[in-house]
């Protein structure tokens, strides 16, 4: 499969590789990248692109951990077979140690042209007392910045790579830091040749993981590629999750309870309690910090014009969302193969579990696409309600969060099929509006159906979120 998307983050590669080779001549021509992300996100699959593309001398070696693995014998086997000048000097002498082996690295670099150095899963190289750090800043500071390279390090653990950077630690300062995220929307319709209303769905269910959404035959129906991939108990619809977990909390169990909960659509710290067994107060909001700090779940106020408690937990990743609401507890059916139940169950939550989980990828939507329709673009696009959910708004954008001091818009979210917004959508919203404030806001709407009403100072629709994500002049 061709590969698809990414045109933002290929563009700051280029641009990195570019100020390497206008730095060419210089005392310190080098630069490096430090790329992290989810696992699974296409992190190696970029880079690999990137180097491709770029055409100049290049090594890309990916640390392994298990059994016999020696890396430092890896690195120099991988460095054998690259593109870079005089790599055979690897096979005649096999470095003693690291840093022998980054000095010797250094030695083959060419001087007069950009080069390109990857280290893919640099935290399996990393330990506690930070030895590998050391060693590679003094490999940095000392040898390879002086030459004209691009250092790309790459990790999926995001909490030791936001270490390697963080105060205090060798690495600190030496590196810009670039954060991989799931394909956009925009991509996911490229990739599966979806029109923009299904390409939203195929967003939501997928997560943007490129793996999942290389299953996905080009203009399948959501319904039919359900079928089929749960019919496979394999299937990285149905395994990712439990890799990803598995490998992010192998030993907190009461993270992925806290998460369980969150899942099956608790939204408050109360609630969250309770599903998960009636955890003490101490040990939920431990869990929830770690899964806050991991940016798996996140915490949000209400945005509105006076403070506000009434905090809320939500999974960040809807895939992740999407497989704790429907997969996650009932994995022995698929294991059964009665897929059957298990897409029953789906049909019968769908529109219920997409309305809330499609609000946050339509404000992200909205927030790049304006100013548009006469709106302005705004710092803020949140929601706002209740403690007893009598008042929901479900787009609100301010100057800031959570307390603003001015209000620019408010809006409803109605993303049904063949049910377009309407008057009684319009009077509900200017219902909610006087609760939040006096002032005659301008009022818009998002509608995956249509509108059956004139009265919105504006109106968007799938097509007008979809060309929020595309890259400018279209693809």
């Amino acid at each position: 499969m061709d590969f698809v998307g990414r045109w933002r983050e290929l563009r700051t590669l280029d641009e990195a590789l570019d100020g390497v080779r206008a730095s060419i001549g210089t005392a310190k021509p080098g630069r490096c990248l430090i790329l992290r992300g989810r696992r699974r996100i296409g992190k190696s699959a970029l880079v690999e692109e990137f180097t491709q593309r770029s055409g100049v001398p290049n090594v890309f070696y990916t640390s392994e951990i298990g059994l016999g693995a020696d890396p430092l014998a890896e690195f120099s086997d991988t460095v054998v077979r690259s593109t870079l000048p005089e790599a055979e000097i690897f096979a005649e002498a096999l470095p003693a140690n690291w840093t022998a082996g980054l000095r010797q690295l250094a030695g083959i670099l060419p001087d007069d042209q950009p080069s390109i150095v990857v280290l893919d899963e640099l935290p399996y190289l990393m330990d506690e007392a930070g030895a590998f750090e050391s060693v590679l800043q003094r490999a940095w500071d000392r040898e390879l910045c002086r030459k004209p390279v691009l250092l790309i390090l790459i990790g999926s653990d995001l909490a030791m790579m936001q270490a390697l950077t963080s105060y205090g630690r060798p690495f600190h300062q030496r590196g810009s830091e670039m954060r991989l995220g799931p394909l956009d929307p925009a991509d996911v319709a490229t990739m599966i040749g979806a029109e923009p209303a299904p390409a939203f769905d195929a967003a939501l269910i997928t997560g943007g993981l490129p793996i999942i959404c290389a299953r996905w035959r080009a203009g399948e129906d959501m319904w039919k590629f359900l079928e089929r991939e749960l019919a496979d108990p394999v299937s990285p619809l149905v395994v990712s999750a439990q890799l990803s977990l598995a490998a992010e909390f192998p030993e907190h169990t009461l993270a992925r309870q806290v998460l369980s909960a969150i899942g099956s659509g608790e939204r408050t710290f109360a609630n969250i309690a309770r599903a998960a067994g009636g955890l003490a107060s101490t040990s939920l909001t431990r869990a929830l910090s770690l899964l806050v700090d991991k940016g798996i779940v996140a915490a949000e106020l209400p945005v509105s014009l006076t403070p506000s408690k009434d905090r809320r937990y939500r999974i960040t990743d809807s895939y992740l969302r999407f497989w704790l609401t429907f997969l996650g507890p009932y994995l022995p059916e698929l294991d059964r193969l009665r897929a059957d139940l298990t897409l029953h169950r789906i049909r019968r939550g769908w529109s219920s579990w997409r309305g809330r989980a499609v609000e946050p990828l339509i404000r992200e939507s909205l927030s790049r696409l304006l100013p548009a329709e006469g709106l302005p673009a705004v710092p803020v696009i949140g929601g706002y309600w209740t403690r007893t959910n009598d008042v929901e708004i479900d787009i609100v954008g301010a100057d800031r969060e959570p307390v603003a001091q001015e209000l620019a818009f408010l809006g409803s979210i109605k993303w049904l099929e063949n049910s377009p917004f309407d008057v009684h959508d319009l009077t509900d919203l200017q219902n909610h509006r006087f609760r939040l404030t006096d002032a005659a806001i301008p009022l818009i709407a998002v509608s995956r159906s249509g509108f059956a009403t004139d009265h919105l100072a504006a109106s968007f629709g799938p097509a007008d979120l979809l060309a929020a994500w595309q890259p400018p002049g279209g693809r």
